[in-house]
């Protein structure tokens, strides 16, 4: 299994090369991260994944919990914090992805296999951008920060050294094969690289019940800032950048499972002498924390439409 990419996916690979047709993005403006108070909504476990077995599809899972904004009076303006609205749905045979950045700085958000991809596309803080792609689409998105003057440059988070379908740790990767399996998409938010940013999943257009609260909630536990040690954060300019994953910060076979360590039978976090893979769960409960942490793949049945926000829960 590659460290960082998608587990689902009828040739192996997450990536989904070469199979997006007819892509195409618009831009939408906004006010900045919102101020809404957190909602969370419990969730079933999701499917567990092997990279070499066919996954098998998941109870329905128990209503959201999630809260609808209320309605604001005749010539009450907006309450702030809200991004504008978008496109709400795509044609025939296509699927809506939004992409929000709910975060303070100015993120270069990518989108491989679309037009998004792979300079980025500028969103400042309150924006979000929309893809149309294919039913078929599979890919990653992430977020670059820091970039010099686009993301085709140099970014001090997210970049790459090349036209590629990841980027170089630490970030926080976004990863989706469509159409996978008995009608159903697998997504998931991986961390096994570390993280650059918050980010989180929702899934609309669909009878599946989102397990990821609007406001990015999982099973009562919100999305937060991660609390990095010292030893495990990625610095540029003397600013604090993203969190290492654990083999990067401190290597050897036991954090990087290889040796005595290696496979999904003896990589396990809870035996090493620190389990680092909490300092990620602690702050995304549903992302992966580590390669073989298979409870974070998520399902959607039929044609669903993604909104991955940059960001956390509002208040934390």
């Amino acid at each position: 299994m590659l460290v960082g990419y998608a587990l689902w996916s009828p040739s192996g690979s997450g990536s989904g090369s070469g199979r997006t047709t007819g892509a195409e993005h618009r831009l939408t403006a906004g006010p900045g991260p919102s101020s809404a108070p957190a909602a969370s909504s419990p969730a079933p476990a999701a499917p567990s994944s092997s990279a070499s077995a066919s996954p098998s599809p998941s109870a329905s899972p128990s209503a959201s919990a999630s809260a609808k904004p209320g309605a604001t009076a005749k010539g009450t303006p907006k309450p702030p914090g809200r991004p504008a609205a978008g496109p709400t749905s795509a044609p025939a045979g296509k699927r809506l992805i939004t992409v929000v950045n709910r975060t303070s700085k100015t993120v270069w958000a990518v989108v491989t296999n679309t037009p998004v991809y792979p300079a980025g596309h500028k969103l400042a803080p309150g924006q979000s951008v929309s893809v149309t792609v294919a039913n078929n689409w599979g890919g990653r998105i992430w977020g670059r920060t820091g970039c010099a003057t686009t993301a085709a440059s140099h970014c001090a988070s997210g970049d790459c050294t090349s036209v590629c379908d990841g980027a170089n740790p630490p970030t926080t990767l976004g990863e989706f094969t469509f159409d996978a399996y008995a009608g159903m998409d697998f997504y998931d938010v991986s961390m096994v690289d570390g993280s650059n940013l918050p980010m989180y999943i929702n899934v609309s257009h669909t009878t599946t019940t989102d397990p990821v609260s609007a406001a990015g909630c999982y099973k009562g536990v919100c999305t937060t800032a991660i609390d990095c040690p010292s030893a495990m954060r990625q610095m540029s300019g003397g600013q604090e950048i993203g969190c290492k994953p654990p083999c990067a910060a401190f290597g050897g076979d036991t954090y990087c499972c290889r040796g005595a360590w290696a496979g999904r039978e003896h990589c396990v976090p809870s035996k090493w002498p620190v389990d680092y893979t909490q300092v990620f769960k602690r702050a995304e409960p549903y992302a992966y924390s580590y390669a073989f942490d298979d409870s974070a793949t998520m399902a959607c049945k039929g044609a669903c439409y993604y909104k991955v926000t940059f960001g956390t829960t509002a208040g934390t």
